[in-house]
């Protein structure tokens, strides 16, 4: 199943790629699913696509942080509360369970939730039922529920944190997000993708990163993941407008930071391995993607001035165009 996105998930890793097939075969059930991975990673974007290509799309996905409400205040967020339940509570509240009826519940950072309110949630999985604050009568809820966490929530059953009936209840369809330091070849059609998005919206970009600030990017670690990344394109549209980002123009952390490491011979850019390997096909034809694209815009798409650019024949580069179905702007407005 094709999945339509209002926002894509930008990546040609196989990593992404079985991410959004999990999200196109889960979309069409209600299944309940469990997604996993660092914060920035983009846990939130994935729950939107499952919601947006299921039968419950044309109803609200609502969400919930459950790590960024207190813990007093989290049940009547949830559930809603009658009035006089508490002091204050001087009219009647819904909450997001019913808020969400007949579409989706994204509650992120789930694993911070508290063990009472660990029970509650596994009886709205169990019956469909719940009870807002205060009240007597149950309230009926047909929401599909999808979850969040950077925990690892096995570690935390283990540890007496989490509810292991619950886990089980949440863990239906569990889904993996990488770390960005797992698919650095994704790393220059994200940065081509913030800034083409940026350009869009607030009015500026960079003319792009130069070779050696783009290896450099790739070889840092991103312990941020996406959103640093995304932050840090922005950051350079502000300090180098319509200007090629250099290696000087990027943040000291990003030169200093990561486990990979940059030759420090100055007739070479080339990376040294890190630890946890890399896929250096997908790589190199990224970074080879990267480079031809800034030779096209340097000239104007003149496919002759661009080949002497990157030192090939017209004809090495045409083929390369076509294999990668590259065409010029202005001829795919044509």
């Amino acid at each position: 199943m094709a999945v339509e996105l209002s926002r894509p998930m930008v990546g040609q890793h196989p990593s992404i790629r079985r991410v959004l097939d999990i999200v196109g075969k889960v979309a069409g059930t209600d299944s309940t699913v469990l997604i996993l991975g660092e914060s920035g990673t983009g846990k939130e974007l994935v729950a939107r696509a499952i919601h947006e290509a299921s039968p419950r799309a044309a109803k609200s996905l609502v969400p919930v942080n459950c790590g960024a409400i207190p813990g007093e205040l989290l049940e009547s967020e949830l559930f809603g509360h009658v009035k006089g339940a508490f002091t204050g509570a001087t009219n009647s509240r819904q909450g997001r369970f019913e808020l969400a009826q007949f579409g989706s519940i994204f509650l992120d950072e789930i694993g911070e939730m508290s063990p009472l309110l660990q029970v509650k949630l596994l009886r709205v999985l169990q019956e469909r039922t719940f009870e807002p604050v205060g009240g007597t009568r149950p309230v009926e809820v047909d929401v599909r529920i999808i979850a969040a966490t950077n925990k690892d929530l096995e570690e935390e059953v283990a540890a007496g944190r989490f509810r292991e009936d619950l886990y089980y209840r949440l863990n239906v369809v569990p889904v993996r997000l990488p770390p960005l330091r797992e698919r650095r070849s994704d790393v220059p059609l994200l940065v081509e993708f913030f800034n083409a998005r940026l350009a869009t919206r607030k009015g500026r970009s960079v003319a792009g990163f130069d070779d050696a600030a783009m290896v450099r990017m790739i070889a840092y670690d991103w312990p941020g993941n996406v959103r640093e990344l995304e932050n840090i394109v922005e950051r350079m549209s502000v300090f180098c407008t319509d200007e090629m980002v250099q290696v000087d123009d990027l943040p000291p952390k990003i030169l200093e930071g990561g486990a990979s490491t940059i030759s420090a011979s100055p007739s070479s850019s080339l990376l040294d391995l890190p630890e946890d390997g890399v896929d250096l096909r997908e790589l190199l034809m990224n970074l080879e993607d990267h480079l031809i694209r800034q030779a096209l815009e340097r000239t104007d798409w003149n496919k002759n001035r661009a080949a002497a650019l990157l030192r090939m024949n017209r004809t090495t580069l045409v083929e390369k165009l076509k294999k990668r179905d590259m065409l010029n702007p202005r001829e795919e407005e044509a």
